[in-house]
């Protein structure tokens, strides 16, 4: 897989890395192994970017990063995100006393003496107004415990802003063909002050993998049945904040732009990687074989106008009107 520069953390990571949400919780049961599987094959596949969280199954998530990072040649950057464990969840107390304590605790769960990169995990909007916040990121990378620093965002506007502290190395923020307003302001911005972009929910929660239809069942413990109306977190999260109905309508416009030996997954990867602001994209499987074919999408050309175009019209007169002002 080809790579690309990571901001100015100096890292370069491959342009398809691997989100790891659905192995810790929230899409239905997974069993461990099932997890560990499916990170040894992004790795396995070149894959050399994973992304966590330390909410992700209360830890589970990184604690099986640790576990097949134990047994595996690979050395890839592993971002892990800190602050929703904070109950309530509010921006006064994203400072250096809570996050060092969940740093620590990352630490632990990863076993390692140094995260490779912290990041936010998509605070209230006042945090990105609080200086103090990013001083305390400061603070833990002088002392050795993060390496560097970004943020997670659910709206271009948090993105823009947190970019202005200079500390601020990534921005992590959904993006695919149902959410394209940050490829215009936001990801300009982000390639102008080189911060890196990790694009994450790329395949909207499965819709743009095309295997959904209006009679797929979804598991209680699954946030795709319990938080379509954002009950539980932000609903842009869900199906990227779509109504079911209306991205499936889309994606089904969307197909014969798809070319006969691409899958539709595919085709959305390579749409975002096509944007020179992305670092890297984060897809997130429980299958090997779909974590294998992401990766692949590294490999594929990029889209030609005439597929690009249709993508747009698609947006443009679906699904616009639902998202593009919210987020």
């Amino acid at each position: 897989m080809d790579e690309r520069a990571l901001g100015t953390t100096g890292y370069d990571v491959t342009e398809v890395g691997m989100g790891t949400w659905n192995v810790g919780s929230d899409w239905g049961e997974v069993s461990e192994d099932e997890g560990r599987e499916a990170i040894r094959a992004a790795l396995d596949a070149g894959i050399t970017f994973l992304d966590t969280a330390d909410v992700y199954g209360d830890g589970r998530s990184e604690r099986l990063i640790r576990e097949v990072l134990a047994d595996h040649d690979a050395e890839p950057v592993v971002a892990t995100k800190a602050g929703r464990r904070l109950d309530p969840h509010v921006a006064a107390d994203y400072d250096r006393e809570h996050l060092e304590k969940f740093v620590d605790r990352s630490l632990e769960n990863l076993g390692v003496e140094t995260l490779d990169l912290l990041q936010l995990h998509c605070p209230p909007t006042d945090a990105y107004y609080q200086p103090e916040t990013f001083e305390a990121l400061s603070g833990l990378v002088d002392e050795g415990k993060i390496a560097h620093y970004g943020v997670s965002v659910e709206r271009c506007e948090e993105g823009l802003k947190a970019i202005e502290y200079p500390g601020v190395e990534t921005v992590q923020i959904i993006a695919n063909p149902l959410r394209q307003r940050p490829t215009e302001l936001f990801f300009r911005e982000a390639d102008r002050r080189d911060v890196g972009v990790i694009v994450r929910v790329p395949l909207a929660s499965g819709l743009l993998t095309g295997a959904l239809d209006a009679d797929t069942e979804f598991p209680e413990d699954d946030h795709r049945n319990y938080n379509r109306d954002g009950d539980a977190f932000d609903v842009g999260e869900t199906f990227a904040g779509v109504p079911y109905e209306v991205g499936l309508e889309a994606v089904d416009e969307l197909r014969p732009a798809v070319p006969e030996e691409w899958s539709m997954a595919q085709f959305t990867l390579r749409w975002i990687l096509d944007f020179d602001a992305v670092t890297t994209v984060i897809p997130g499987s429980t299958n090997p074989e779909h974590v294998r074919a992401n990766a692949a999408a590294s490999r594929l050309r990029s889209l030609s106008d005439e597929e690009r175009a249709t993508v747009t019209e698609v947006y443009d007169e679906s699904v616009r009107e639902h998202v593009h002002h919210r987020w």
